[in-house]
């Protein structure tokens, strides 16, 4: 059996309003290399957006990897490490019977774990973490492109 890569994806989002326009942005790093990813919406949440990221990071892996993901949300990590299971049992509806936000994501982000070993790491948002604040910097090229400012810049 083939040991799996080892990658880490540093993520974050960002949202002007919320909602509003907002961005995500992807730091990947493997083996000494790193390719940075980001992209935006019109209108969304600042949730989603972190959501999106750690879809986006989980979707540019070719093969299935070992994969250490760092957020800067405690919802994306706590939603994916913790409350799944009893969304599930509730059929989708929080505590209070609510449904639960972001349903479409969060399965998406679910069967995209399961092609991966991926362990959850949180940092502190704008803490001066290197990584992170490079995922933020490119979660908010991504906005910009949203708002249709910058566009020529890539990312």
């Amino acid at each position: 059996m083939t040991e799996l890569k080892k990658v880490e994806a540093f993520t974050d989002g960002a949202c002007r309003g919320n909602p509003g326009p907002g961005g995500w942005g992807v730091l990947l790093r493997y083996d000494g290399r790193a390719k940075e990813l980001s992209g935006g919406e019109a209108m969304t949440t600042n949730n989603r957006m972190e959501m999106t990221a750690a879809i986006r990071a989980l979707e540019a892996l070719k093969r299935p990897c070992r994969v250490h993901v760092y957020t800067d949300s405690n919802y994306l990590k706590n939603g994916i490490t913790s409350w799944m299971p009893t969304w599930r049992k509730r059929g989708w509806r929080t505590a209070d019977g609510k449904p639960v936000k972001n349903q479409d994501l969060w399965l998406e982000l679910e069967a995209l774990t399961k092609r991966h070993d991926v362990s959850w790491h949180w940092v502190r948002g704008h803490a001066g973490h290197v990584e992170n604040e490079r995922a933020d910097a490119l979660a908010n090229i991504g906005l910009e492109r949203a708002l249709g400012v910058g566009a020529a810049r890539g990312g």
